[in-house]
């Protein structure tokens, strides 16, 4: 994560955890790029193209956080390995959506082919479990162990999320329930696993950082479904109203409906980017994006209470309630 690319709050965790979070970031970093590596021409092209574009690096931040200074290799590599899936199932997602750009850069599907960007992926999800395989034997393997078992119970709420998103498609009279439920799977998973993959604690500490995750994560995505209403391209690095193109019905537009009963009437497979456009209007038109970020805002306080009286030191409490202030300050 580049200090440009992140908010404040953040900026200001890598300053009050320069003594070692930096060097920790700066090393899953470089393990990144090893992993994408060395794996022939073409798929070695499309991993690197899609390390090299970038991102928030959120997941992997909370890893090293919720370790603490004290997690030495194990954090590095559940940290890496959390955003080798992250990065997977964004090639995967692009696949599925058809999706030409992300971050404002071309996509692997639309760069190289559907079958190319699939084993893209495949071979991003492969790398993520490779780097947490280790065979020292003794407490060091009992540790590699959980940590895949955790990754991989992630991974299938990842996979049970995209088709919970997927059976919904096009159904603009999706519950919240269920939006949430799909949000809980599809993003919150990894939030959750990333605050505990990178050393083990006792079950209080442990149900709190789970608990803290769930809501980072469900904030982070609410705020996301915002920016796809709202825009602007250049900052999301696609078009407005990506996710109803996508057949993608999401809490602004749930709450929209509410009160313009008409959009419910909308057909979202005839939608063009105009079309889209309109509807993403309309949506702003009622306030719904206000009132979700106030519940993105409420789910970022939520998450930072969980964690009070749960046996977290002040430091990582400290720390951890700035990650979570940079959420909603990164798409204010």
């Amino acid at each position: 994560m580049s200090r440009s690319s992140a908010p404040e709050p953040v900026t200001e965790v890598i300053d009050r955890a320069s003594a070692w979070l930096p060097a920790r970031m700066a090393e899953v970093e470089r393990r990144l790029e090893e992993r994408v590596k060395g794996w022939g021409e073409r798929l070695g092209t499309d991993a690197g193209e899609t390390l090299a574009a970038g991102g928030k690096r959120m997941r992997p931040l909370l890893v090293l956080l919720c370790a603490g200074p004290g997690g030495g290799a194990p954090a590095i590599r559940a940290a890496t390995a959390i955003e080798l899936v992250h990065m997977a199932t964004l090639v995967h997602d692009d696949v599925l959506d058809a999706a030409p750009l992300r971050r404002g850069l071309p996509t692997v599907v639309a760069t190289s082919g559907r079958g190319r960007a699939v084993a893209t992926g495949d071979l991003l999800f492969s790398r993520a479990f490779a780097e947490l395989a280790v065979a020292d034997g003794g407490e060091q393997e009992r540790s590699a162990g959980r940590q895949i078992d955790l990754l991989a119970r992630a991974s299938v709420a990842l996979a049970r999320g995209e088709l919970a998103q997927r059976q919904d498609a096009f159904d603009t009279r999706v519950t919240i329930e269920r939006y949430t439920h799909r949000c809980e799977l599809k993003t919150a998973s990894l939030f959750e696993c990333a605050c505990v993959i990178g050393s083990e604690r006792p079950a209080a500490e442990s149900a709190a950082l789970i608990s803290f995750g769930r809501e980072i994560g469900l904030a982070f995505q609410l705020l996301d479904d915002v920016l796809d209403v709202l825009g602007p391209p250049e900052r999301t690095g696609k078009a407005r109203g990506t996710d109803l193109l996508d057949g993608t019905v999401t809490l602004p537009f749930i709450l929209a409906r509410g009160r313009d009963p008409d959009l419910a009437e909308i057909d979202l497979s005839s939608l063009d980017a105009d079309a889209a456009e309109d509807v993403c209007d309309r949506i702003a038109a009622t306030g719904s994006p206000d009132q979700v970020r106030e519940d993105a805002a409420a789910r970022v306080t939520a998450a930072k209470a969980k964690l009070r009286d749960s046996g977290v030191s002040e430091r990582e409490l400290e720390l951890l309630q700035l990650v979570a202030d940079g959420v909603v300050q990164r798409y204010s």
